[in-house]
């Protein structure tokens, strides 16, 4: 069983249909989550962060959300230009990205 060191949820507005459609996936959530999972490669990174899709997180007008255990770090209007900053700072250098969390 994979022990991830970080789980990310990222709202891409999916239904309970499967149909994706909503703020958040028309914010470009898709090709952010596309992002994530890019870094996690490049970075080697697979055993230690964990990325899957949700529906909405009731909070649209933030949104793309990103959200992140174990710590319950919340981060709003996250673009995929935040994605290796994310990276840099939270998930390689231990801190969240202050001025990206809601």
């Amino acid at each position: 069983m994979v022990q991830p060191k970080y789980h990310v949820f990222i709202c891409t507005s999916c239904t309970i249909t499967g149909q994706q459609r909503g703020f958040c996936y028309n914010k470009g959530s898709v090709p952010l989550l596309q992002k994530f999972m890019e870094e996690i490669t490049d970075r080697d990174l697979s055993g230690e962060v964990v990325v899957n899709n949700t529906g909405c997180f009731g909070i649209c007008e933030k949104g793309p959300i990103v959200v992140v255990y174990p710590e319950g770090v919340w981060y709003g209007n996250v673009s995929e230009e935040d994605v290796e900053r994310i990276f840099d700072e939270h998930f390689e250098g231990g801190a969240p990205v202050k001025d990206l969390m809601i």
